[in-house]
């Protein structure tokens, strides 16, 4: 099981520079965990990818659907653990919500 920040899904699923690598991580273990922003975050990111004309809105609707495959399990770390990680590590609550999930 793997926890996977959003942007290795969207290197996975949005082809790239960066796809195969990701496609290689999925293949050696196709079991991804993310919390529940991981789609808040997806869709933002194909929200700019629609803005740039580079994905259609159909498109990036069939994409967060396949992201649904491949992030099948939604838990939520607690709220203290993420700000003790952000407070410590100066980072983000966004990214401390991942981290505290693995």
């Amino acid at each position: 099981m793997i926890v996977v920040d959003t942007n290795v899904l969207a290197y996975l699923l949005i082809p790239g520079e960066r796809t195969a690598l990701a496609d290689q991580v999925y293949q050696r273990d196709p079991e991804w965990l993310a919390p529940a922003l991981w789609r808040h975050e997806f869709l933002n990111v194909l929200r700019l990818y629609v803005r740039k004309k580079l994905l259609s809105i159909a498109q990036a609707v069939e994409l967060e659907k396949r992201g649904h495959d491949v992030i099948r399990s939604h838990l939520q770390p607690t709220s203290r653990r993420v700000l003790e990680l952000s407070f410590q590590s100066g980072c983000s609550g966004y990214d401390c919500e991942f981290v505290a999930l693995a």
